[in-house]
């Protein structure tokens, strides 16, 4: 099997030279404390009363974790090797520069690793005299069935829901109420993705899986967990038509709901095929009756250089569409 072309020095090293430059690229919204490399702090995000949000996760998704630290969204962020979780010291750290003396609430995908090293990261705090709370992302349907939804990954529908709770806690929410609104946000956010190619790591520069030319997997994981289905290849609206079907029938939403919309790139899929995929999502919000309140296309939660979408859509109520619209100023978001 050949060797993937990166560039990189040392796959070793591409996290925290991946790292350098991003703190190079961004210090008006970016800083690390001294001695916590792994922690990422946003320069104007944190205060005093404020909840601190604190994200985190493996690299491999970027912009997902740290791209949505910043004012109005994450304090922080704790990241972890490719595709692994962040032990529980740069959680520690991330939280600890973070606490503005309100409580710490941390969120992260639904990841027997994270879910181990963030517990154990909030043991820690309590130790301090800083409450620490925990939601998890389950938005992925096709992970586990709606009765287990408590089993469901965190994929792409992370940028809504932190998004809603990052504006709740920019607006001074107390901690309950931060954590009430995440949850909203969690239960009314449903993602369902297609890979057409494997991912490799920086370490190995091999692929990840095996996928064969002319076939494509609905319903694949973020780090190539199985998905629901495998089978030949099919075209743009055939592929929106399945992941659609399967979202609608579960949200449920009645014709006249407002929905928020977002067409992701899994890192090798370019944006002309994203666009094509929204087209057709367009036409089938439309014709059930619901109105498109905001869209975003782009790579917004990636898998290294897999090619492939996920489709989220988020179903609005009057809060969550205010949470969505809230302003926010991240090294690679705004709103």
């Amino acid at each position: 099997m050949s060797l993937t072309q990166k560039l990189i020095n040392d796959g070793n090293a591409a996290v925290d030279e991946m790292l350098v430059g991003i703190m190079a690229a961004h210090p008006e919204h970016l800083w690390r404390p001294d001695n916590a490399p792994r922690a990422v702090v946003a320069r104007h995000g944190p205060r005093t009363g404020k909840v601190a949000l604190v994200i985190g996760g493996g690299s491999g998704h970027e912009p997902t974790f740290l791209g949505y630290v910043g004012r109005g969204l994450a304090d922080a962020a704790a990241i972890g090797n490719v595709f692994a979780s962040p032990p529980p010291q740069p959680a520690v750290d991330a939280a600890m520069a973070a606490s503005g003396g309100a409580g710490v609430l941390f969120m992260y995908g639904n990841y027997a690793g994270d879910v181990m090293n963030f517990d154990m990261a909030a043991e820690l705090l309590e130790m301090e005299g800083i409450e620490a709370r925990t939601v998890l992302t389950t938005d992925d349907i096709a992970s586990a069935p709606r009765d287990q939804r408590q089993k469901r990954r965190g994929v792409a529908g992370n940028v809504f829901i932190f998004k809603a709770a990052g504006a709740a806690s920019d607006m001074m929410m107390p901690l309950d109420e931060v954590e009430r609104v995440a949850r909203h946000a969690n239960d009314r956010t449903f993602t369902m993705g297609v890979a057409l190619s494997s991912c490799s790591l920086p370490q190995t520069r091999r692929p990840s899986f095996d996928l064969p030319i002319g076939e494509m997997e609905v319903g694949m994981g973020i780090h190539g967990e199985p998905g629901v289905r495998r089978g030949p290849l099919r075209s743009a609206n055939d592929v929106a038509d399945e992941i659609m079907d399967a979202i609608l029938a579960e949200m449920k939403a009645p014709a006249g709901d407002r929905v928020a919309v977002l067409i992701n790139s899994l890192g090798a899929t370019p944006l002309m095929e994203l666009y094509i995929l929204n087209a057709r999502i367009a036409e089938r919000l439309k014709a059930a009756g619901l109105v498109v309140h905001k869209t975003l296309v782009g790579p917004y939660c990636t898998s290294l250089d897999m090619a492939g979408a996920s489709i989220t859509i988020m179903h609005l109520d009057d809060e969550l569409q205010r949470m969505i619209d809230h302003p926010c100023d991240c090294a690679m978001f705004r709103s």
